[in-house]
């Protein structure tokens, strides 16, 4: 549903989201392999408030990791509406600034303002919380007004609109192909209180949820965009926080699937113990899912109790990542180190699992204590929160800051050494990938798949399997799931692989933060320039 407030005036509304600081899990080195791909994943938040809006009034959609919002797109606005995280604070401010300078009243709404709304004294209007009664409130001071008001305004969420009565976001204004993956949201909240995790705080600890008529709706609107993704993230905090409900959820995908011949793949972060539930996990095999994100944190059982993670244990971790594998699922893993707990055995412990484990994809970062979260509470009343932006964390460990660092790197290190990285991706070769359901054919004989493949296929031959210094061992891999059939295994390798060493080499010359939640100090000096663009030049010529 649309906002239902009775409007006197049209307004243009400019919603404008920042680049991504780069990461191990956005992929950008992979993009210009791709043709066209130039972001990771288009933000459902902004789309959602974009959708929102009341009938009359317009909006336009600029995502700035494909291009930055112009002269002209200021001059359109009305108003200029920015959503974000933490991470991408300088670029939010850079925003603003170009805004204001441009006369726009602005609003900041999302996860970080919502979560610390301090840091952005410079707004006009901050929404805070989530889609609600303070955004009907935005919508009626906005129709009145679009002046810059003399003081900063707040309005904070009290009653969310549920997700039921949720519009389908704006996907019409985002141009879907430009996007490695698409998004979709099924539930919000999460029923664990990790002590490092904001999203109980922010979103609640009982999920609320769409119907899955909604959610096939949203499917449908993203199907019907041509050159749409191929692989569509579910962008819920747990998918298995309603069991019950994500169950009964499924078979309606399934029958989505197969009477669209199968269209899309399906990725989603959940938590370890959905190990525990095979009927889920047989279900989400027949919908064709390929991957889910588990924040594993640390293969040290001990150190879980200490982070509030237990839930990790419910399996035996090596076990559960191994039932997940045997329904065609790779896991995609997160790792935080820096915990409390660690030791100087630690590293080595974390070493041995990403081998044992195979897991493929692992985003290693710093323990980062964020607002809104029993570690920030804590840390807070012991006095070991620091705002050093020479410092690659906020966090002052137990274990010299140095040493935590040092041991980042060298994990990093081993994770995606060629050797070591495709050795993985063989391991799902053989127990991971043999267990994925065959989709129709038709479904994938499409126009641009045709063209994505091609392109891809080429770049990946030339980049990686002739420019590359790992050639010789991405070779090995790829003949090894040639022969057992598996040609869309030889396209994912090389395409992950290619961003995943070129992303740690640029790290391990200190380029990029250990911890992803943290902007380096000079982060405000990468904005004028689109992370997709700089990534360009580190390409072989």
């Amino acid at each position: 549903m649309r906002c239902t407030l009775s409007v006197s005036s049209k307004r243009r509304i400019l919603c404008v989201f920042p680049a991504y600081t780069p990461s191990f899990g956005t992929f950008a080195h992979a993009y210009p392999l791709m043709g066209g791909v130039k972001a990771f994943m288009p933000p459902q938040g902004l789309l959602l408030i974009a959708a929102y809006m009341p009938e009359s009034w317009e909006y336009r959609f600029v995502d700035e990791n494909i291009r930055r919002a112009g002269a002209e797109d200021f001059a359109w606005a009305d108003a200029v509406f920015v959503s974000g995280m933490h991470i991408q604070a300088p670029q939010i401010r850079d925003i603003y600034a170009r805004a204001h300078a441009a006369g726009k009243v602005t609003a900041l709404g999302g996860p970080s303002v919502s979560g610390s709304p301090e840091q952005y004294p410079e707004f006009d209007y901050l929404h805070i919380g989530e889609i609600g009664d303070a955004t009907d409130e935005l919508v009626a001071i906005l129709d009145r007004d679009v002046s810059i008001p003399a003081a900063q305004v707040r309005l904070e969420t009290k009653e969310r609109l549920p997700l039921s009565d949720f519009p389908a976001p704006a996907y019409e204004a985002a141009p879907l192909k430009r996007y490695l993956i698409g998004s979709l949201q099924f539930s919000s909240g999460c029923p664990y209180r990790c002590e490092f995790c904001d999203i109980p705080q922010l979103y609640g600890r009982q999920p609320r949820l769409k119907s899955p008529e909604q959610m096939l709706g949203e499917l449908d609107a993203i199907i019907s965009q041509p050159g749409h993704p191929a692989v569509i993230y579910f962008v819920d905090d747990n998918f298995i926080g309603n069991r019950k409900a994500t169950k009964d959820m499924l078979p309606h995908l399934v029958e989505w699937q197969k009477k669209h011949n199968y269209p899309l793949q399906f990725a989603c972060e959940a938590t370890l113990n959905m190990a525990k539930q095979p009927d889920i996990l047989e279900l989400m095999r027949q919908a064709n899912f390929m991957t889910v994100f588990v924040g594993i944190e640390t293969p040290e059982e001990e150190a879980l109790a200490g982070i509030d993670k237990k839930h990790n244990a419910a399996v035996p971790m090596y076990e559960a990542i191994e039932t997940l594998n045997s329904y065609g699922l790779e896991v995609t893993s997160g790792i935080i180190l820096g915990l409390d707990t660690d030791t100087d055995s630690s590293e080595q412990k974390l070493i041995d699992f990403i081998d044992k484990s195979a897991v493929p994809v692992l985003t290693m970062n710093l323990l980062q204590a964020l607002p809104k979260t029993p570690l920030w509470d804590r840390l807070t009343r012991e006095g070991r929160l620091t705002h050093d932006a020479a410092l690659e964390s906020n966090v002052l460990f137990k274990r010299p800051h140095d040493d935590v660092v040092a041991s980042w790197r060298r994990a990093i290190a081993h994770a995606y050494e060629p050797a070591n990285l495709f050795e993985r991706f063989k391991y799902q070769v053989e127990r991971t990938y043999p267990h994925r359901i065959k989709t129709p054919v038709k479904g994938k004989l499409t126009r641009t798949n045709l063209r994505r493949g091609l392109i891809l296929g080429f770049n990946i031959a030339l980049r990686v399997g002739v420019l590359s210094d790992y050639r010789g061992v991405f070779w090995k891999a790829a003949g090894h799931a040639l022969r057992r059939g598996q040609i869309e295994a030889v396209f994912n390798m090389g395409f992950v692989a290619h961003h995943l060493i070129r992303f740690t080499r640029e790290a391990l010359r200190g380029e990029h933060n250990a911890s992803f939640y943290a902007a380096k100090a000079d982060a405000a000096k990468q904005v004028r320039t689109p992370w997709w663009q700089a990534a360009r030049k580190f390409l072989p010529t």
